[in-house]
């Protein structure tokens, strides 16, 4: 019946659509299967998904709701060997995968003022920063999906987005947005809580195990309702802990109880993981951070001006955000230097003063000495899910042409090789060709084409966050 239901609602977009839209988009769109309402569908590349997301999940969603009599919630999964339309539903069993956004239930529990305000915070409440709230959050374009879904999930734990995986560069708020989960949860219920990063549960664990207190290590992480675990990917390798972990998922959410990840990159870039808890941090929600665009960059510099109760120039954030577009993170820090500035030496902060000051933090967050031109390949073919042959080559297949016109103007752009040189890297190709392909990914940027700036942003923060490994 959903095979139907499926093939239907294609067939009706397909006659909505412009046939090269379809062609180009939707012959390479896999259906998963349907649970409750939660129906997954297999793209190729985080490129395909990135672009179902933005541009017709939307469209499937109200189609299938409409033709099914039924709500039904779109669950896009990379899945690289996803190569035609309507292709058989793989054998192994579907993951059950939560995505309606709840209302806050009626039944919270009671709230944090009921509590005993002189007792003494303890050690797990001590790992949250009171400053990560949700209040304090600037949302964007590039954060959005994960605030709201953070935001259901402080409200609801356990019944919505379990397990929840947050995952992007550094400094893009992927901690803030865990920690106001939790800052969330201790204030307004009596639910256990407990936030650690990766490595701190690796530690724990390997001390419990010398010291022969393994059942007390596992009694404080199994009997939490909510757990917050940072920077997964400090996992590779670590087979014990793996396991651990592993067993730990799995009574947390065989018993409804809340877990939520973070990582720097996507769960299938991980290494050295074994499959069965590789699948444990696919089988939810999985949410990407993107840089933040220059309009969320000053939003966040005026908010933490506010915070911090300082005044700067318009033209004096605009060189800021301008300047800093990787993360979070770096705003931040060029903000504290110009307030030590103006307030250790009682001086307001002009232009040139900030462009003196600031100088060095810009330059080493722009720096980008350790970009070759294999890395910016490697990223981008991983991205498109296209192999780097073809994009050195000549095929002229659209999926691979936008790739090779993306990858000559990062070579531009982020290494000091002439166009000659750049060439000479894609299988020979003349100085002539690779300024035509740069040129045409200029023009598109310089025409605020949203779709294509926000995977320019995502590969450059990429490719630098690879180039200091």
């Amino acid at each position: 019946m959903m095979d139907e239901l499926w093939k239907t609602t294609i067939a009706q977009i397909k006659d909505s659509l412009p046939e090269s839209d379809f062609s180009s988009w939707f012959t390479r769109l896999v259906f998963g299967g349907e649970d409750n309402g939660k129906v997954t569908l297999y793209v190729p590349s985080a490129f395909f998904k990135d672009k179902f997301e933005a541009s017709f999940k939307e469209l499937i969603e109200n189609t299938m709701s409409e033709l099914g009599g039924q709500n039904y919630s779109i669950i896009l999964e990379v899945k690289k060997d996803a190569q035609k339309l309507n292709s058989d539903k793989k054998s192994d069993e579907k993951p059950k995968t939560e995505t309606s956004f709840p209302s806050s239930s009626n039944n919270q529990p009671a709230a944090a003022d009921q509590k005993n305000k002189t007792s003494k915070p303890s050690v797990d409440d001590m790992m949250f920063n009171p400053s990560y709230t949700f209040e304090s959050f600037v949302p964007g374009d590039n954060s959005n999906f994960a605030y709201s879904a953070c935001m259901a999930i402080a409200k609801n734990p356990g019944s919505a987005y379990n397990p929840c995986l947050l995952y992007g560069g550094v400094g893009l708020g992927k901690t803030h947005l865990i920690q106001s989960i939790g800052n969330y949860i201790k204030k307004n219920t009596k639910q256990k809580v407990v936030y650690v990063t990766a490595e701190n549960f690796t530690n724990e664990y390997i001390q419990s195990v010398g010291e022969k207190k393994t059942q007390q290590f596992k009694n404080k992480y199994r009997k939490v309702s909510i757990l917050l675990m940072d920077d997964i990917q400090f996992l590779q390798k670590k087979a014990e802990t793996q396991n651990e972990l592993f067993n730990t998922f799995n009574d947390l959410y065989d018993t409804g109880r809340q877990i939520v990840f973070t990582c720097d990159r996507p769960v299938e870039e991980l290494k050295d993981i074994t499959d069965r808890l590789r699948s444990r941090f696919e089988r939810g929600l999985n949410i990407d951070l993107l840089p933040p665009n220059y309009e969320t960059r000053v939003a966040i510099l005026r908010k933490k001006c506010q915070e911090k109760g300082v005044i700067f120039s318009d033209e004096v954030l605009d060189y800021i955000a301008s300047n800093i577009s990787s993360n979070v993170r770096a705003l931040e820090s060029c903000l504290t230097k110009l307030i030590a500035y103006c307030q250790l030496l009682n001086k307001d902060i002009s232009l040139e003063t900030a462009k003196e000051q600031l100088k060095h933090i810009i330059s080493s967050n722009n720096d980008t000495s350790g970009i070759s031109i294999d890395l910016i390949l490697r990223v981008v073919a991983n991205y498109f899910n296209v192999s780097v042959s073809d994009i050195k080559g000549k095929n002229k297949n659209q999926s691979v042409v936008l790739p090779r016109q993306i990858a000559m103007y990062l070579c531009r752009k982020l290494t000091d090789y002439s166009t000659t040189e750049i060439g000479n890297e894609f299988d020979g190709k003349n100085h002539t060709t690779v300024m035509y392909n740069v040129q045409k990914m200029e023009a598109r940027l310089k025409s605020s084409e949203k779709e294509i700036n926000g995977v320019i942003d995502k590969l450059e923060t990429q490719i630098k966050l690879e180039s200091r490994k």
